[in-house]
């Protein structure tokens, strides 16, 4: 038995224990791997498969040429991952319960990074052992890189699970987690929990507004200007009311150019910010001190996923295959979702009865998701346009 079905079957079995604390849970960044199940063929089917894997890098992965692809990855022994913050989705547990399992060594560059320096790295540091093997980036950037040429094709063993919307069906890029904009706020410093846009333009917030990024670059921003444009009169169709949004919040003394990020939620620098449900709910234990508290705003549900992607010229192509691999299976997708971050493969998952019911439990009501509005391609490539064009002059470039 290989190391990494012996850790599979460990993780299995904790799940059997009884009753899992949210707080246990998150404690467990070690956790064992669950769901990349090889099995075993005939041994010249093996062979083959490890012969042809060693040739050129799978275009699918099967259970038939799993092993092969383990075997190439870990060859290579090594992983360049970007722009992925170990609190955001609970990447920092993702990262080191793939580093584990399979031996392999991961390095994570510029972790507060954006989508736009995601795709850029992939051009700059084209032939660089240093340049990223796999991407996390918005449909709109995913796109982007796609038309450019950035990507390689590649169809995880799980991809028929993964929602249409989400993914490419040319394989260039999939979807592996969505949230909802949210705003969360420090109770140590705001006495009165903002629960709407509107709340959030009243004088007790002055200098207390932030957002975990720029539209003009962050994916995470475009969907908080999503947000507020569906709380203003706007529409998926329409984000320009959104802006104007942000720009009254800067004219009222609200909204102020200080980006969030986990140092600023700690040091109480951004009392309030407009964010993805799971980065905001992943303060509160994270932070304790920082007493953060969490909201979605009744007048702006919009909901927005990431996209992976698989570098075309990276240094460690098989090591990238068997990341996706990870990430997609059913171990990967409950680790997105300890994140409280909603795996891509939820609705699968939840029908096979495969999800603690703890995990679901620490989510916000389900009510408030069930008002959640999501962007085609087409909205968001409209939506980017209109920012670029309109924010700097109304808010600003930051």
């Amino acid at each position: 038995m290989e190391d990494y079905e012996a850790q599979e079957q460990e993780f299995w079995a904790k799940l059997e224990e009884s009753e899992f604390s949210r707080s246990s849970m998150l404690r467990r960044s070690a956790a064992a791997a669950l769901g990349l199940t090889i099995l075993g063929g005939a041994p010249s089917l093996a062979a083959a498969a490890r012969r042809a894997s060693a040739a050129a890098p799978p275009l699918k992965g099967t259970a038939a040429n799993m092993a092969a692809l383990v075997a190439a990855a870990k060859k290579e022994g090594h992983l360049n991952v970007i722009a992925l913050p170990p609190d955001w989705a609970n990447y920092g547990e993702i990262i080191s319960t793939f580093s584990k399992k399979y031996g392999i060594g991961v390095t994570s560059d510029n972790p507060d990074g954006t989508s736009a320096q995601e795709n850029q790295a992939i051009v700059s540091l084209k032939g660089d052992p240093r340049a990223p093997d796999a991407v996390d980036v918005g449909p709109s950037f995913a796109v982007a890189g796609t038309i450019a040429g950035l990507y390689t094709r590649y169809f995880n063993s799980n991809f028929a699970t993964i929602p249409r919307a989400m993914k490419d069906t040319r394989g260039y890029w999939t979807g592996d987690y969505w949230g909802a904009i949210s705003i969360g706020y420090n109770a140590g410093l705001v006495s009165n929990p903002p629960k709407t846009f509107a709340d959030l333009l009243k004088p007790e917030y002055k200098n207390k507004v932030a957002m975990n990024g720029s539209p003009l670059t962050s994916n995470s921003a475009i969907a908080g200007v999503f947000a507020a444009a569906l709380a203003n009169g706007g529409s998926l169709s329409n984000i320009s009311p959104g802006i104007d949004w942000f720009a009254k919040c800067k004219q009222v003394g609200n909204f102020i150019p200080v980006q969030t990020t986990p140092q600023t939620v700690a040091s109480g620098q951004t009392p309030i910010s407009i964010d993805w449900d799971y980065n905001n709910l992943a303060y509160g234990p994270e932070f304790p001190a920082a007493k953060w508290k969490v909201n979605i705003p009744a007048d702006g549900v919009y909901g927005g996923y990431y996209c992976q992607a698989i570098n075309a010229t990276g240094p460690h192509p098989n090591a990238a295959r068997l990341w996706e691999e990870f990430l997609y299976s059913d171990q990967g997708q409950l680790l997105f979702l300890k994140g409280f971050a909603h795996p891509a493969r939820f609705t699968d998952m939840f029908n096979r009865k495969v999800i603690p019911k703890p995990l679901v439990a620490a989510l916000p009501s389900g009510a408030l998701y069930a008002k959640v509005k999501f962007a085609s391609l087409g909205q968001i490539s409209a939506a980017e346009a209109t920012i670029k064009k309109e924010w700097p002059a109304k808010v600003g470039t930051s």
